[in-house]
């Protein structure tokens, strides 16, 4: 019998696929492997379930996306969590992660943590000026915003990352206290501590697919995840406006005489920090050729 489901987790050859609400343990057919496109946690994939013996994996169906590192597809949403102190936000970070989301069909939310020791105001204004969903929370909950960003994260399949010391785990219980993490990412319902080997993982909680994803650091999303120079503007969503109005027609929003998105960045429409994220990233892969990047 054939159905659809969604790959939650893949441990040592076996794939565990949910089809409504039943689980199954699968095996992959060998062309995938030989292909080299395996399948990953998100995919939604088509099964064969004999009545007897291990279902397995017929076909992959298109997927919106996909990350190298970590393995995983069909994300719908990357948050990205930073704090107001202990770190203080680094923007340029912040910047290549919402670009690498949208670079990824992903939609990005900014959480900013730690409003309960100093205000976020400001880079909650940086990012909503940009178009990006941002919501504000505290670890004793006087933000407010803890609600809101778990019903806007209903239905959907969503990634948290962030660098160290931020506050994720801390988020991350108040939304979900059945994933009971601890400080320093233990996760006391997985068992699994900071130094032992994990997989991909995804979590329904009430209502929402959550991806458990060791190692999903800042990092490793700059390393696999670089944008064509061609594409970069397009993902900062505050130039959409500005593209096509420069004086140039090969203008790189950087420096240029006649550019629309730097007028916009001298009369305060586009965020000054926002387009200094911009042209770090444009230096970082104006040299690169197409060929260069990471498979």
């Amino acid at each position: 019998m054939e159905k659809i489901g969604i790959i939650l987790k893949a441990i040592g050859g076996f794939y565990y696929v949910r089809c409504e609400d039943k689980e199954y343990e699968c095996k992959a057919r060998g062309s995938f492997r030989r292909s080299g496109d395996s399948p990953v946690a998100g995919d939604r994939v088509r099964i064969n379930s004999p009545k007897e013996g291990f279902a397995s994996i017929e076909e992959i169906l298109p997927r919106k996306n996909k990350l190298k590192r970590p393995a995983i597809a069909n994300i719908d949403n990357l948050v990205i969590v930073c704090s107001t102190v202990d770190p203080e936000p680094n923007y340029l970070v912040i910047d290549k992660m919402t670009a690498a989301a949208v670079n990824n069909q992903m939609r990005p939310i900014v959480v900013v943590s730690k409003n309960d020791l100093k205000s976020g105001e400001k880079t909650a204004e940086i990012y909503s000026g940009a178009g990006i969903n941002v919501f504000c929370t505290s670890a004793n909950g006087t933000a407010g915003d803890e609600d809101k960003l778990k019903e806007f994260l209903r239905g959907s399949v969503t990634a948290f990352t962030g660098n160290s010391g931020v506050g994720k785990s801390t988020l991350l219980n108040r939304l979900f206290p059945g994933l009971s993490l601890e400080t320093g990412e233990i996760s006391q319902k997985l068992g699994r501590g900071r130094h032992t080997t994990r997989v991909v993982e995804l979590f329904d909680l009430d209502g929402c697919l959550v991806a458990d994803t060791p190692g999903f650091s800042t990092v490793d999303l700059q390393r696999y995840e670089m944008i064509d120079k061609s594409r970069l503007q397009f993902c900062f969503p505050e130039f959409e406006s500005h593209i096509g109005k420069c004086m140039f027609t090969s203008c790189t929003h950087t420096c240029e005489k006649g550019c629309s998105v730097l007028e916009a960045v001298h009369c305060g429409e586009i965020s000054q920090s926002r387009h200094n994220s911009y042209v770090s990233m444009y230096n970082e892969v104006k040299d690169i050729k197409p060929w260069q990047y990471k498979k």
